[in-house]
């Protein structure tokens, strides 16, 4: 498979909140998979959120708004890439 990746990712863990307000508001709590230096990777239940919508994060190595890049519906729950805009 070719790696499509930019920047390296390295494990991380930890709590993430992510929250928006459209097309209402809603937070969302997860789990930490990976981190870039431009990114991150959590895992979580909400499969609402949708590519390209700007978010509100927090997790223990950054906080800021993000672009979800990607979501990937698994049988026991989502996964969902972020691209970091603002921190």
């Amino acid at each position: 498979m070719h790696e499509k990746r930019r920047e390296a990712r390295r494990e991380a863990s930890g709590q993430v909140r992510v929250t928006f307000t459209d097309p209402e508001p809603l937070e969302i709590d997860g789990k930490l998979m990976d981190v870039s230096a431009n990114g991150f990777r959590m895992a979580h239940d909400c499969a609402s959120l949708r590519s390209g919508q700007v978010v509100e994060f927090a997790h223990p190595e950054a906080k800021g708004l993000a672009r979800v890049m990607w979501n990937r519906i698994l049988a026991g729950g989502v996964e969902s890439g972020f691209l970091v805009v603002m921190r």
